[in-house]
C-alpha cells in the first residue's frame, strides 16, 4: 500500500512539470454593444471566450490545468469576443444568433462554471437583456 501511494505522489508530482500554455494571445478587437451587454458578458463569458482569461490559481495544477486550458481553448474556437470584428457582418448575426439560442436553451454559461464563479451566474433580467441584444436585427 505504501508502493502505491509512493507511486502515486510521484506520479502527481512528476505531472506539474508538464507544461501547458495558458498565455492569452494579444486582443486584436473587442466586442462593440452597450456597456450593460459588454458587463454581462464580461462576468460571465470572457473566461472561455476571449483572450482576457483570468486564470485561477488552480489552473497551474494538473491534471486540473489539462482540463481548464482544453476548455478555455474550445470556448475560443466556437466564440471569441476578442476577434468580434474581424467577422463579417453576416458572421456577427450568425454569431449573435447562436448566444441567443445558447442562453436562451440554458446552456451557456456551463453549470460547472457557475458552481466555481458564482458571480458569473446571470440573472433572468440580465438574460432578457442579451437575449434583446442578441436578438436585435433577427
Amino acid at each position: 500500500m505504501k508502493i502505491f501511494f509512493s507511486v502515486l505522489l510521484f506520479a502527481f508530482v512528476a505531472i506539474q512539470f508538464i507544461h501547458i500554455n495558458k498565455a492569452n494571445p494579444k486582443v486584436r478587437t473587442d466586442l462593440k454593444a452597450p456597456e450593460n451587454i459588454k458587463k454581462i458578458l464580461k462576468e460571465s463569458c470572457y473566461d472561455c471566450h476571449s483572450n482576457e482569461t483570468n486564470w485561477p490559481w488552480y489552473s497551474s495544477i494538473a491534471p486540473i490545468s489539462w482540463f481548464i486550458t482544453s476548455h478555455v481553448n474550445e470556448g475560443r474556437r466556437h466564440l471569441n469576443f476578442s476577434k468580434w470584428k474581424v467577422a463579417s457582418r453576416s458572421k456577427v448575426k450568425e454569431i449573435k444568433r447562436k448566444i441567443f439560442d445558447e442562453i436562451n436553451n440554458g446552456e451557456m454559461p456551463l453549470a460547472s462554471y457557475i458552481y466555481l464563479h458564482p458571480a458569473a451566474e446571470i440573472t433572468f433580467n440580465e438574460l432578457q437583456e442579451i437575449k434583446r441584444w442578441a436578438g436585435s436585427g433577427r
